[in-house]
């Protein structure tokens, strides 16, 4: 296997580098936390091979790259049930892949080999071939100088190693002890990890909606039985209204037609006996003015004269 003293004749300071970045573990996130999963969140992944490992690039769209990475991986590796991980860098999304069904044996593992994707702890540049060794099992990673893709090559170490080592180009060896640990990625664990996370946040709000309405109901009842209750000012009021709107409908009711019906009757009675003629019957608020056509011999005696009308009667004006 290459080790730290072929790096240094390469004229690469690895392990300084490695030292300065330190080692991050993955943290549980928003939705382990939500799903109620945070405390059975595993940070200690172990270093794993899988034996089947691809990597490639896609071009980097914005909010699309672990749908891209996906749908590439899924294709390359035949099937949609992958683990994946990718960096961003120079407008591409650089990525590893491997079929679930590998990490049966391993499933709170890591591959070193992430490590070396370009922007995280153990990348240098594209000219360098990224080594990692386990149980007998040997992955490297280099960039093509000609077209720029990544080639990752994997097999046993007898084998990759001599290839490796043929290459014209700087080797780094990835100590997964201080490397920098990249969690693998499951669309499908994710998925169902946020279901899980909204049926619980839905259960949380009825529960706390519930709560609520029966603390309400209770205040209410509370409010009802206890507070003392003043209505004697309230039935005052009510009966004065009550009687104010009845003497309000009896005045209302009140109407002066009869009387005057009465009234014209009469005086109709009366210019009768003189041949007479009744013209007009006016009430004015509370007085009444008429008018009526009498003879002139009786004129003075049921009103004042107003005038000659033209059949020779006189038009006299009363008041009452």
């Amino acid at each position: 296997m290459v080790g730290d003293q072929d790096i240094l004749e390469k004229g690469k300071p690895g392990v300084e580098k490695r030292q300065e970045g330190g080692v991050s573990r993955p943290r549980a996130g928003i939705s382990d936390v939500l799903a109620g999963e945070a405390k059975g969140f595993v940070d200690h992944l172990s270093p794993h091979l899988p034996q089947e490992l691809i990597g490639g690039s896609v071009p980097h769209v914005p909010g699309t790259e672990e749908e891209a990475v996906w749908n590439a991986a899924s294709q390359a590796c035949g099937t949609e049930k992958v683990h994946f991980c990718y960096t961003i860098e120079e407008g591409k999304v650089w990525y590893l892949a491997c079929p679930s069904g590998s990490l049966a044996s391993n499933p709170d593992s890591w591959c070193p080999v992430a490590a070396a994707l370009p922007g995280n702890s153990e990348y240098w540049d594209k000219e360098t071939v990224y080594l990692y060794e386990q149980e007998g099992l040997a992955a490297a990673m280099r960039w093509d100088p000609e077209t720029g893709r990544v080639q990752v090559f994997l097999g046993a170490s007898r084998t990759i190693l001599p290839r490796v080592q043929s290459m014209d180009a700087n080797f780094v060896t990835i100590n997964p002890d201080v490397a920098d640990i990249v969690p693998w990625k499951n669309r499908n664990l994710k998925t169902e990890q946020l279901s899980r996370a909204t049926a619980r946040m839905l259960l949380f709000s009825g529960m706390t909606v519930c709560l609520i309405a029966a603390l309400v109901l209770v205040f209410s009842y509370v409010s009802v039985n206890m507070v003392e209750r003043n209505l004697g000012k309230v039935k005052i009021a009510t009966d004065k209204a009550s009687t104010d709107l009845m003497i309000n409908a009896y005045n209302a009711m009140q109407s002066d037609t009869i009387k005057h019906m009465v009234r014209i009757q009469e005086i109709l009675d009366d210019l009768a006996k003189v041949d007479g003629t009744l013209v007009r019957y006016e009430v004015k608020g509370g007085s009444v003015e008429w008018e009526a056509l009498l003879p002139p011999a009786f004129a003075q005696d049921y009103g004042t004269p107003q005038g000659l009308e033209k059949d020779g009667r006189v038009r006299i004006k009363a008041n009452r």
